[in-house]
C-alpha cells in the first residue's frame, strides 16, 4: 500500500472533492461538497483524497453515480471491498428499476433535444483521452485495489484506455455514410440516393469486473462516437473504474444527460435495462449463460454479446517453442487467468513436449504472487474467494482424472490461489472443456498437426485461437481450419489490440467490437432519396 504520509501526486490531486452534477446544455454545474460550495463548469478539475485508498473515492462513504444530471446515492448501498485483502474501498448505491427508469427517459430525452454532432463528439473523446492519459497512475491505483489486477498490469490497462478513446474520436470523426446509384436502373433516372448513420437510440451498456475501465471505455467509446446515449450497469465488484472515468467525460464536455451509471445488482437493475422498451441496444460482456439469457429476454433489441472462451495454443514440433514458453508465461496468468483470451489450452507436439514442460514448469514456478500494489507482483487473488475455491476444485479433479500438476495446484496462507500448471489434460477434464477464468494452464500432447486443429476446435467457444509453427503450409491450414473469431500465428491468443475487429462465435458471442465496429451497430443506416 502507498504511505499514508506521502504527499499526494500533482495527478491524485485532482480527484479531491466529489462533486453534485446539475444537467446543462454543454456540461454541467457542481457543487462542492467540502469547504463551501461553488459552481464549477464541466472544464474545472477536482482534487483527490490524499488517504491510502482509491483517489477520488471516500472509502467512509457511499459514492454517488451520474444519473439525470445529478449525484445520486439511493436508499440502500453495497459495500466494495479488495478481492486480495478485504479492505473497504468504498460503498455504491444499490439503484433500483425506477432509478433505470429514470435513467433511460433522460437519456432519450437527450437524444432527441440535445443531439451531438459529429465535430463534439470528437472532441469530446480526444479530450477524455487527453485527461485520462494525464490521471493513469490514479486510474491504475483504483484498478489494482478494486480487482486485484496487479498494478503494473493496471497501468497496461489504463494506457489501453487512452488508446480505445482515441481509436473512438478517430471514427467520430470519419463517420460517414455511401452513396447508393439509384441511376444504374431506369427507376431512378433524375434520384439521388445516399445513406447516413445516425444513432440507433439508447444504449444499455452491461460491464465485467476483469477490466474494469478498458472494457467500459469499448462500450462508452464507440457510443459517444456514434452520438448515442448510455445507460451503464458496471460490475459491481468494480464500479469505481466506471465512476471515475465519468467524471472525465463529464470534464471533457460529454453532456451529463449523455451518460448514467446505475449501480446495483443484475436481477434488479441488469434486468430492467434488459427489459426497458426505451433501449434500442444492449452490449454485454460476461458469461454465456447469462449472455444468452439477455439476448432470449430482449427478441426485439440489438444485443451485442461478447462471452467466454477456452482460448487453445498449438505448439508445432518447428515453432519457436521458446518464445511460446515466454509469451504463455504471462498469457496464461496474466490477471489470475481472468480473461476471455487467457491461453489455457496448450497443445505441444510430443517431438518438443518434455521440453516445453520443463521450461514452462520453471517459468510458472518463478511468477511472483502478492500484493496487487507491489510492483514485483505478478499475479495476484482472483476475484472472490468463491472463484478461487471453483478453481482449486477443477484443479483437484483433473489431478483425480490423472492428470499431473507440475506446478501450483495450491491456496497460499494468503489466500492466493497459485498459478498452476496441468500435464496430461484430456479434453473431458474441466481445466480444458470449460472456461477456467482462473490461473490455470492445461498441457495435452499430440503427434498429427490435424489431430491439434481438431482438438482444439473441439469447444463450445470460438473467440482467438493461436499456433507457433515455421510452416506456412500449416499456419494457412490452421488459418482456414480453426474455428474461432481470430486465429493468431506465431503469437498467442491472448494478444489483442483495441483497434482490431475482436469477437467470437458459438458461447463466445455474436458480435465484433472495437471503435470502428461498434460504431456500426450503434447505428442504423437510414435512406435519402432526392428527386430533382
Amino acid at each position: 500500500m502507498r504511505d499514508p504520509n506521502a504527499p499526494p501526486s500533482p495527478v491524485a490531486s485532482r480527484w479531491r472533492y466529489t462533486v453534485s452534477l446539475a444537467q446543462g446544455a454543454h456540461g454541467c454545474d457542481a457543487v462542492l461538497r467540502r469547504g463551501g460550495s461553488r459552481r464549477l463548469d464541466a472544464g474545472a478539475s477536482v482534487t483527490a483524497m490524499t488517504t491510502p485508498g482509491i483517489p477520488g473515492i471516500d472509502a467512509g462513504s457511499v459514492t454517488p453515480v451520474p444519473l439525470d444530471g445529478e449525484q445520486v446515492v439511493g436508499s440502500a448501498s453495497t459495500e466494495v471491498r479488495s478481492p486480495y485483502d478485504g479492505t473497504l474501498l468504498g460503498s455504491i448505491p444499490a439503484l433500483t428499476a425506477a432509478d433505470v427508469d429514470r435513467a433511460v427517459a433522460a437519456a432519450k430525452k437527450a437524444l432527441h433535444e440535445n443531439p451531438l454532432p459529429q465535430w463534439r463528439r470528437a472532441e469530446i473523446l480526444d479530450k477524455a483521452a487527453v485527461l485520462l492519459a494525464e490521471r493513469q497512475e490514479d486510474f491504475a491505483r483504483c484498478i489494482a485495489l478494486e480487482a486485484a489486477k496487479p498494478i503494473r498490469t493496471a497501468r497496461g490497462e489504463a494506457q489501453r484506455a487512452v488508446s480505445t478513446l482515441q481509436f473512438s474520436a478517430a471514427v467520430a470523426r470519419s463517420l460517414a455514410g455511401e452513396v447508393v446509384p439509384l441511376e444504374a436502373s431506369s427507376a431512378g433516372e433524375g434520384k439521388l440516393g445516399f445513406i447516413l448513420r445516425v444513432p440507433i437510440g439508447v444504449i444499455g451498456a452491461i460491464s465485467p469486473f476483469n477490466f474494469p475501465l478498458n472494457l467500459v471505455v469499448h462500450k462508452l467509446g464507440p457510443a459517444i462516437a456514434a452520438g448515442c446515449p448510455v445507460v451503464l450497469k458496471p460490475a459491481s465488484q468494480t464500479p469505481f473504474s466506471a465512476i471515475l472515468l465519468a467524471r472525465v467525460l463529464f470534464e471533457a464536455g460529454l453532456p451529463t444527460d449523455y451518460l448514467h451509471i446505475v449501480t446495483g445488482g443484475g436481477t434488479v437493475v441488469g434486468n430492467a435495462i434488459v427489459d426497458h422498451d426505451d433501449v434500442a441496444l444492449i452490449t454485454f460482456t460476461g458469461s454465456p449463460e447469462v449472455g444468452w439469457s439477455i439476448r432470449a429476454r430482449a427478441p426485439r433489441k440489438r444485443v451485442g454479446l461478447e462471452l467466454g472462451n477456452n482460448a487453445p495454443l498449438i505448439i508445432e514440433g518447428d515453432g519457436d517453442w521458446r518464445s511460446a514458453v515466454a509469451k504463455v508465461k504471462v498469457a496464461g496468468f496474466s490477471h489470475a487467468g481472468q480473461s476471455c483470451i487467457s491461453t489455457q489450452r496448450l497443445f505441444v507436439h510430443s517431438s518438443i513436449a518434455d521440453d516445453v514442460i520443463r521450461e514452462l514448469t520453471a517459468a510458472v514456478d518463478s511468477i511472483v504472487v502478492g500484493d496487487p500494489m507491489d510492483e514485483a507482483t505478478d499475479v495476484s487473488s482472483l476475484i472472490s474467494t468463491g472463484e478461487r475455491d471453483r478453481v482449486a476444485g477443477w484443479i483437484t479433479e483433473a489431478a483425480a482424472q490423472g492428470a499431473r500438476v507440475a506446478s501450483g495446484g495450491v491456496i497460499g496462507d494468503d489466500g492466493v490461489l497459485r498459478p498452476t500448471l496441468v500435464v496430461d489434460a484430456t479434453p473431458e477434464m474441466k481445466v480444458c472443456s470449460q472456461e477456467v477464468f482462473g490461473p490455470v494452464v492445461a498441457v495435452t500432447r499430440y503427434d498429427d498437426f490435424d489431430d491439434a486443429l481438431r482438438m482444439a476446435n473441439d469447444t463450445r467457444y470460438g473467440l482467438q485461437a493461436g499456433v507457433f509453427t515455421s510452416d506456412v503450409t500449416k499456419a494457412l491450414k490452421a488459418a482456414r481450419t480453426l474455428d474461432f473469431g481470430g486465429v493468431l500465428i506465431n503469437e498467442v491468443p491472448t494478444w489483442r489490440a483495441d483497434q482490431q475487429p475482436y469477437g467470437g462465435l458459438r458461447d463466445s458471442g455474436n458480435t465484433r467490437e472495437g471503435p470502428a465496429w461498434s460504431v456500426r451497430e450503434m447505428t442504423e443506416e437510414r435512406l435519402i432519396i432526392l428527386t430533382g
